[in-house]
């Protein structure tokens, strides 16, 4: 969870959804799109049976006008079952958490049983999923098969999570993804940290400063 110490701040987020849905490729384009103060290089652990057995690391950083560092690290999950244990290792202490879900209407059940995973194993490192920073993104929006935007809005209505639509490879929905994000982590944040009130954070600049913008 995060932590301030030395005048430091650190958040970790994590790309949660089931295999190859697209979670490593947001971390990609959005390496590639952004360009804050401090952006470290991204490192990915590949294996023959899943592209990212353990995770992808890509450091975000920012220093605010009263001298504050805040780091941001984005992790993503391997989406196969088997490695269910991985899972629950890298979203222990998870800040906020990106739920990417394949737009394919072949992929529902396996969809249902990533987020179902999500809500359990949040419980089981002791993460309040109810209070827990969270956006989901259906990604593959380009795909034929692809269930359609108000479809997927009618169904997701009553849920209390932003919902994005995102085709990743080519970068679309990428940022605005990853700005919802940082959205809910700011307004969950703000008050315990004094990100306005001491260091002269708005929502706003907190947004720009992770994006480079500021």
């Amino acid at each position: 969870m995060a932590e301030l110490e030395n005048n430091r701040l650190s958040f970790k987020l994590v790309y949660y959804g089931p295999a190859q849905s697209g979670k490593t490729t947001n971390l990609l384009r959005l390496h590639d799109l952004l360009s804050p103060e401090l952006k470290g290089e991204m490192m990915s652990m590949e294996t023959q049976n899943d592209r990212t057995l353990f995770f992808d690391l890509l450091p975000l950083g920012f220093r605010a006008s009263s001298g504050l560092l805040i780091k941001f690290r984005l992790f993503t999950v391997p989406g196969q079952v088997a490695h269910d244990g991985t899972r629950k290792a890298v979203l222990s202490r998870a800040d906020g958490v990106v739920f990417v879900a394949d737009s394919d209407r072949s992929q529902e059940t396996n969809n249902g049983e990533a987020f179902q995973s999500l809500a359990e194993n949040c419980s089981r490192v002791g993460l309040d999923f109810e209070r827990l920073p969270l956006v989901v993104q259906f990604n593959k929006r380009d795909l034929p098969g692809a269930v359609p935007e108000a479809e997927l809005r009618e169904r997701w209505a009553a849920a209390p999570w932003p919902l994005l639509f995102a085709t990743a490879l080519i970068g679309e929905g990428v940022e605005a993804t990853f700005e919802a994000l940082l959205r809910s982590l700011y307004r969950r944040h703000d008050e315990a940290f004094q990100l306005a009130a001491v260091h002269g954070l708005s929502e706003a600049a907190f947004i720009a400063g992770a994006k480079g913008e500021a």
